[in-house]
């Protein structure tokens, strides 16, 4: 079946359009330490604190405040001054991870590895099942990819 010029091109800006929107939708931390709160404001009880590479799932906003998905699906808001989605985010979502010098087990640890859950990184490269990461006092290394968080 022969489809028209037009509709190949509709389909690819849809495609585009959607994978903008996910791409919207990630979110990280970008100040040192931000507080996660029960509600849009000050005003309403500060659940966790996080720091700074923390990655989040946007879900809706409510004046300056942000609704927010961690990885384990827990719901929060946070101040939009906090955030941004101009670079990916990782967080550990197993209890202790390893972090290598290169993107393999053949590579050894780093010197500061193995990291506990929740710790959040930057994403700077990924390489086939391997992501290159910086965390937020500049060290770098490399995670396997399934045991993290990316957003």
């Amino acid at each position: 079946m022969i489809v028209p010029r037009y509709i190949s091109k509709s389909i690819w800006l849809l495609m585009f359009l959607w994978v903008f929107v996910q791409e919207a939708n990630a979110l990280c931390v970008k100040a040192p330490k931000a507080n996660l709160r029960s509600g849009p404001g000050t005003k309403y009880q500060k659940l966790w604190q996080v720091f700074k590479y923390m990655p989040f799932k946007r879900l809706k906003r409510k004046g300056n405040w942000i609704q927010v998905k961690d990885v384990d699906g827990d719901r929060y808001w946070i101040y939009k001054g906090l955030v941004t989605s101009s670079y990916k985010c990782a967080v550990v979502k197993k209890e202790k991870v390893n972090l290598r010098k290169g993107p393999g087990t053949n590579y050894k640890v780093v010197s500061w590895s193995p990291v506990s859950k929740y710790f959040s990184m930057k994403v700077v490269r990924t390489k086939g099942n391997w992501v290159k990461i910086v965390d937020s006092v500049g060290d770098k290394a490399w995670v396997y990819r399934p045991l993290i968080w990316i957003q």
